[in-house]
């Protein structure tokens, strides 16, 4: 029989946790409840709040269209003007947002008059998307070693660098040595969450020494996509499926031990349906 190993921080984190839960509790009590954007980046857990009533806005111009209902802020943060509209609105709403993400309004909120952001992170991802808008003055983004080299100050301002709390851990260290070596004046504030960090880190391991490695998330989840890319280089036959559904890996008599690990938002039910399939089919 197939060996299974199954990493511990797998699924849901903290603050994925307590918004799906908030999301769900509102659902059974609110008759008009909106989401602003998707609650977490997991279309199986989007599809049962929206069997439950809620309904997914998925602009601000939607947003500012609304004329009553309750309106959940997602957890990957929104930008302060989304805040400032439903206030100025009158539209009730109820804030999710991670934590952790949370913190890193309120630093750029607080260092962008006095000096230049630069997050470091994906500039599509609604979670940086959300922190721009807490910067006071235009932040840069910046996502590859490429980037890094290439950036040059606008001003004289000292530098404050902040992370997307799903960035790749190695990949900030090194983009980091890149502006120790620029000799510029930098803060940083290492804002990649512990959950991620020990997500990242025991996927690794676990690749390291297992025949093949399975990464549950959703296609859309940035921190599911670099758990892929991280056990991808430790195990040739890594998979990246959002179901059990999606799972195509087949026992050809060389596989003695698999490794599974999830992403931040994926349901523990998903998880467990991956592993009863394996150990039938193994």
């Amino acid at each position: 029989m197939v060996e299974i190993i199954t990493a511990e921080t797998a699924g849901f984190c903290f603050g994925v946790k307590k918004a799906v839960d908030e999301a769900f509790r509102l659902a059974e009590e609110k008759k008009e409840l909106y989401t602003y954007g998707p609650v977490i980046h997991n279309d199986e857990v989007m599809r049962r709040l929206t069997e439950k009533g809620v309904k997914l806005v998925e602009s601000e111009e939607e947003l500012a269209a609304l004329s009553g209902g309750t309106v959940l802020l997602r957890s990957h943060g929104v930008p302060k003007r989304v805040i400032t509209l439903l206030d100025e609105k009158g539209i009730d709403y109820v804030d999710v947002c991670c934590p952790f993400v949370k913190r890193i309004h309120g630093i750029v909120d607080r260092e962008s008059g006095e000096k230049q952001i630069v997050i470091i992170g994906n500039p599509k991802h609604p979670e940086v998307e959300g922190i721009m808008g807490w910067c006071r003055t235009p932040a840069e983004v910046l996502s590859t070693e490429e980037e890094a080299s290439e950036y040059t100050p606008k001003d004289d301002r000292a530098i404050c660098v902040v992370a997307q709390t799903t960035f790749n851990h190695n990949l900030f260290k090194k983009i980091l040595e890149i502006f120790e070596k620029k000799s510029y004046d930098v803060t940083v504030v290492d804002t990649i969450c512990n959950a991620t960090f020990r997500h990242q880190s025991e996927a690794r391991e676990i690749a390291g020494r297992v025949d093949a490695m399975i990464v549950i998330g959703d296609t859309k989840s940035s921190n599911s996509r670099k758990l892929y890319e991280i056990c991808r280089k430790e195990c040739d036959r890594t998979e990246f499926i959002q179901t059990v559904s999606g799972l195509t890996l087949v026992q050809d008599g060389s596989i003695h031990t698999v490794g599974i690990t999830a992403g931040a938002s994926t349901p523990n039910y998903i998880i467990e349906e991956v592993q009863k399939h394996v150990r039938r089919e193994f």
